[in-house]
């Protein structure tokens, strides 16, 4: 029998998941959908309460989703329920959510993963992964480090 998913009104993120998306038929991890599928959710908007699960899914806090996003702590707080980010915001938020979906997918546990993202790593020269996500080039060294790990280099 085929899971039932619950839905956000406004997104279709898997509502115990918010790594997953439901396109109709399957949930489907946010790294393995397409740059037009990405690119749609953006257009939506991504709402505060699909951050909310994000939040919680990923371990962290305003301020620390604050630094990884570029935004104010204030830009993440005042918005509530199913209000939606700009396209900008939405567009980092799926980018930090789209890691983590990696991230989980390869350390295989969510508590590993969130421990792993802040702990310094001698293969970024010392530096904590977490620490260096606020940009799209901290993102895909990061992407570039999991995928090493997922593929058995010693990184």
């Amino acid at each position: 029998m085929k899971k039932q998913y619950k839905q956000t009104p406004v997104n279709n993120f898997v509502e115990d998941s918010p790594t997953s998306y439901y396109d109709g038929n399957a949930a489907v991890p946010l790294y393995d959908m397409t740059s037009f599928q990405k690119m749609r959710i953006i257009k939506r908007g991504i709402s505060k309460s699909y951050l909310e699960k994000l939040k919680q899914t990923a371990g962290l806090d305003y301020d620390s989703l604050a630094s990884a996003l570029s935004v104010t702590r204030a830009t993440l707080i005042n918005k509530k329920g199913e209000d939606t980010f700009s396209h900008q915001i939405s567009e980092r938020i799926v980018a930090l959510a789209d890691l983590y979906s990696y991230g989980f997918e390869v350390f295989d546990d969510k508590s590993n993963f969130n421990d792993w993202m802040f702990s310094p790593n001698q293969a970024l020269g010392g530096l904590v992964p977490f620490s260096i996500i606020d940009n799209q080039y901290g993102r895909d060294e990061v992407r570039h480090l999991l995928g090493r790990i997922e593929y058995g280099v010693y990184s």
